[in-house]
């Protein structure tokens, strides 16, 4: 049966409020609605108390229906939020007007408190009287050095059961026994009394481990937040170390204004979510238990919100800050706070909803932010150039078209574009960790998000992919990518073409960095940028620029190199084939697999799968162009499987059917038997050849080596190259890799 809502014990009107549930630590909003609190009929006499929220935009939907009981543990936080757990899941309720949220706090509250008074009674046995007795107050021991051991044992008692934590919560607020109990911290430091501060030190942990937000608000305000903390220095599982927390909480040095902020709520926020946040990450991070963790979270999150919201929305506050920029009288430290303010601004813009942060990028991008970004990316502070490059970070993982945007107009203004800059601190930057936010911003500004960019400016061969070519949805996108292929890719890619004119390949350890960087972006761009990728390429010769980083020591240059092969490799373009044929590539690739195959390591691993890759049957011309041309490297490879397992089918493709890697498999313990195996010999000619005797067959072979031979393979009789002896090879007949024998084998029905 349904439950039907109870009209006249609804305890207050309908409240506009937000919905928030936590997925994978971020707030996820449900959607506004209207919540009201109320008893709903479940059966005949059965009652349950419930919160509901019904959709502001269809009110016949329900956003939220969840039942009040004990475990829920349900807080009121601010004057404006009401957070619990549901079914293991983190809800909060964010109302507009703190009166509304105190109307159904105080429907949730004297459930609870009903709840506590039954100490574990069921739950239909709730009356429909809320104006209860409050249970009785709990008696803590009088805050006094001596009476610390009996303070420290009620606390831990009390805090075993959840009604318990709630009564000691109401108790330690409402005697204010914080503010008790921080005089007694210096009392004992004068005293040098340990165990009194070790037993200090417990008391308060179990006060901000209980879990109420009122008292953690309470323990993080001005009046008590350094005495909390003093507390905390002296932790009993440590005795001979002390914290310094004080110290670094009082610095006020640490908080900086670089726009005067007028409103004093919204000051002593900040600084409270400063608190926090240390609390939470240095205090007790060793000791955090997940309830307190979610509930601190949560604190942090909506003060986060509302001291965003306030800034962005307070007339004139965002036209000061980047005031601060265009003013040539402003000292260099300040604009250094500023860049630091506005990157925090956009960490915490995160944890806002899709339209309210992209109001505050809009908001920064019309004020001014792309030449912010410009002035802290050639900034020579490591900390500025950071935190340039964590705002543009977080506006392109929100959206890159509005940067976008903002760069195609500075290239239609012929501007120097905000590409430049980071192509500029790429190759100089020595922080690896700014060197991968620039190299992920260089491939998100230059992706098109489709296949193709473009019309090519001109057919040449080779240069179109198969099929349809598609043209970017974007003009603005596509005559962007187009100005950066005319004017900015060949100064990003320096450092390759620079090879070119190089007298060796020694690096040093600032200048070898940078070649993985920009072989990612290469690929990245190869990738989807399709005829203006291959144009560059080609024109440039790419190719044999990463061939001669095989020439370095350094291996993981070597490595570089391998990938970018792969990469081409696996695209299955015939344009790239054929361009790796050409520039004859494979040649240097064996010949490094030939120096390292003998030690089983990275680079000799990756040489391998830069060839396994290569499909035999898909890639039969470049199969050929490595038999044809690199055929004594594969010989000398010929103990890997793969390799073998090359020769034969080319030897096969060719006719033959004994090659000089029988010689070396017989070395190896595999004989001739293990490559026939994989030829349709005719059977008369095999019980032929199994019936001569060793002697004969050597007779035969001298009497018969120097006779023009051949194959017939289905039908038609082609040509063997023969081969000089081995005694004149001996002396000096040529470069001879290969002997055949001289008898002609029937295949698919031979003479």
């Amino acid at each position: 049966m349904m439950a039907q809502p109870v009209p006249h014990q609804t305890t207050a009107d309908k409240k506009r409020v937000k919905v928030y549930e936590l997925r994978n630590n971020d707030w996820f909003d449900r959607g506004t609605g209207f919540c009201t609190a109320c008893f709903v009929t479940i059966q005949e006499e059965q009652k349950e108390p419930r919160v509901i929220v019904q959709s502001e935009d269809q009110p016949d939907r329900l956003l939220l229906e969840t039942k009040i009981v004990k475990e829920d543990g349900f807080q009121k936080q601010q004057d404006t939020l009401i957070v619990w757990t549901d079914n293991g899941v983190d809800m909060a309720l964010s109302f507009q007007e703190a009166d509304g949220c105190q109307a159904i706090w105080k429907f949730i509250d004297h459930v609870q408190q009903q709840f506590q008074a039954a100490m574990g009674g069921p739950d239909d046995g709730l009356s429909d009287d809320l104006a209860m007795d409050m249970p009785t107050s709990i008696q803590l021991p009088p805050a006094e050095l001596g009476t610390l051991v009996d303070i420290e044992n009620t606390l831990r008692n009390l805090s075993q059961s959840p009604s318990g934590r709630d009564a000691l919560a109401k108790a330690i607020m409402s005697e204010d026994y914080i503010a008790k109990l921080i005089p007694l911290v210096e009392m004992a430091e004068d005293m040098e009394s340990l165990g009194d501060l070790h037993h200090l030190c417990n008391i308060m942990k179990t006060v901000v481990l209980l879990n109420d937000t009122g008292l953690i608000e309470h323990a993080v305000s001005d009046e008590c937040v350094l005495g909390v903390v003093g507390a905390m220095e002296y932790d009993p599982d440590f005795p001979t170390h002390k914290a310094n927390h004080r110290q670094w909480l009082n610095n006020q040095g640490r908080y900086k204004e670089v726009v005067r902020i007028q409103d004093d709520q919204v000051r002593r926020k900040i600084h409270q979510t400063y608190r926090l946040q240390y609390l939470k990450d240095v205090v007790l991070a060793r000791i955090l238990d997940d309830p307190t963790f979610s509930v601190l979270n949560s604190l942090i999150f909506f003060n986060q919100v509302e001291i965003v919201q306030h800034l962005h929305m307070t007339p004139g506050f965002m036209t000061d800050l980047f005031a601060v920029f265009g003013d040539p009288t402003v000292q260099p430290l300040r604009k250094k706070e500023a860049v630091i303010f506005i990157q925090q601004m956009c960490a915490i813009s995160k944890n806002l909803q899709p339209p309210a942060r992209q109001g505050l990028y809009g908001n920064f991008l019309q004020q001014g932010l792309v030449p912010v970004i410009n002035y802290g990316l050639r900034h020579p502070d490591v900390t500025v150039r950071v935190g340039a490059t964590d705002i543009l970070g977080s506006i392109l993982e929100f959206d890159p078209s509005m940067i976008r945007k903002t760069i195609y107009e500075q290239t239609h203004r012929k501007q120097a574009p905000l590409t430049d800059a980071l192509i500029d601190l790429l190759l100089v930057e020595v922080d690896l960790g700014i060197k991968s936010q620039l190299t992920e911003s260089l491939k998100v500004l230059l992706d098109p998000n489709v296949p193709g960019s473009g019309p090519p400016p001109e057919n040449r061969e080779g240069f179109m992919p198969k099929g349809k070519h598609q043209v970017s949805s974007d003009p603005q996108q596509d005559a962007f990518i187009a100005h950066f292929y005319e004017h900015s890719v060949a100064k990003l890619f320096r450092p390759l073409l620079d090879l070119e004119k190089r007298p060796n390949m020694k690096f040093s350890a600032l200048e070898d960095g940078i070649f993985g960087y920009l072989n990612e972006i290469l690929c990245f761009y190869i990738r989807h940028h399709t005829f203006r990728s291959k144009h560059f390429v080609f024109d440039h010769n790419i190719a044999s620029r990463f061939a001669q980083l095989l020439a370095c020591k350094q291996k993981h240059l070597q490595l570089v190199a391998i990938r970018f092969f792969r990469h081409l490799i696996l695209l299955r373009d015939p344009f790239f084939t054929k361009h790796l044929s050409d520039r004859r590539i494979f040649g240097p690739v064996l010949d490094t697999l030939l120096r390292t195959l003998p030690r089983d390591n990275l680079l000799s691993s990756a040489c391998l799968d830069f060839f396994t890759s290569i499909n035999y049957e898909g890639d039969r011309e470049l199969a050929r162009h490595i038999m044809e041309n690199y055929r004594e490297k594969v010989v000398a490879l010929s103990h890997v499987d793969y390799f073998r397992g090359m020769l034969m089918r080319w030897d096969q493709s060719r006719g033959y059917t004994v090659s000089e890697v029988d010689e070396e498999d017989e070395v190896r313990g595999v004989g001739r038997g293990a490559m026939m195996e994989h030829l349709a010999v005719d059977q008369a000619q095999e019980e032929y050849w199994n019936s001569v005797s060793d002697d004969e067959e050597e007779n035969h072979h001298h009497h018969h080596h120097h006779r023009p031979t051949g194959v017939v393979v289905n039908g038609g009789k082609l040509p063997l190259v023969e081969y000089t002896s081995d005694e004149e090879e001996e002396g000096g007949g040529g470069d001879v890799v290969m002997t055949t024998t001289t008898t002609t084998t029937a295949v698919d029905g031979g003479e």
